[in-house]
């Protein structure tokens, strides 16, 4: 007897249902995978290490800014164990889980409680929409902190932040000065600089790094670190599975 539908891990707001529709023939045990790849690291305090992505499908949210919307409706279902069998092939020590948003879908809990026993050092990209609190101790969380020109910020669960760990990583997305007066504003707020490695990037045909720059340096936070999207300035900013 085939294993029951699982459906997603996660309250996904009802006005969203239909974008997570995807998920519902997904069961126990699987994933639904929409790109498996190896690598290097574009963002985050990792940035340049060789990395094997887990690219998850589907996506409740719809920045939109989005540069991942091929994975809101295409992905393959595959056994968890499939999945843990072709990351560990690669021999990469660090593998990232990203989407999509990972969380959407259960069996990444295990997936990557797998790989952490696996002695792999594991990322995991989120929204910051979902509960982060069953994630694996040992994953390093780097969770986005929806600024307003995404069109997302009323869904940031901010009890998360107190889920987090001291190495967990939060990133803003900066599409405009009004979004960097917001994540200046929740940084000084709730001392996020003080707790957590935090990482501001800009959306990459807005906001011109010069000009995030300059905010960055005026505003004090020196704490704070700003980052570039790597991988766009190697290979085409739409190339995908790099």
């Amino acid at each position: 007897m085939s294993e029951s539908p699982r459906t997603p891990l996660l309250d996904v707001p009802p006005e969203a249902l239909h974008r997570v529709a995807l998920l519902r023939d997904v069961g126990a045990g699987e994933l639904l995978i929409h790109e498996l790849y190896l690598s290097v690291q574009g963002e985050s305090t990792f940035a340049g290490l060789p990395c094997v992505f887990v690219r998850t499908a589907v996506c409740d949210s719809r920045c939109h800014w989005c540069d991942t919307p091929h994975a809101f409706n295409r992905g393959e279902r595959m056994s968890r164990a499939a999945v843990l069998a072709k990351a560990l092939a690669f021999g990469c020590p660090l593998v990232e889980i990203t989407g999509g948003e990972p969380l959407l879908q259960a069996d990444v809990l295990p997936l990557m409680t797998e790989l952490c026993d696996a002695g792999k050092t594991v990322l995991l990209e989120t929204s910051g929409a979902h509960d982060v609190s069953a994630v694996d101790p040992r994953v390093h969380i780097i969770m986005d902190l929806k600024c307003p020109d995404s069109g997302e910020e009323h869904r940031n669960r901010w009890a998360n932040l107190g889920a987090l760990k001291s190495t967990d990583q939060l990133k803003f997305v900066i599409a405009s000065r009004r979004d960097w007066d917001w994540a200046a504003s929740a940084i000084r707020e709730h001392a996020l600089d003080e707790r957590f490695t935090c990482l501001v990037s800009c959306v990459f045909t807005g906001v011109k790094p010069v000009e995030l720059v300059g905010w960055l340096l005026e505003s004090g936070l020196s704490r704070v670190r700003m980052q570039l999207q790597m991988h766009k300035y190697i290979w085409e900013p739409t190339k995908r599975g790099v």
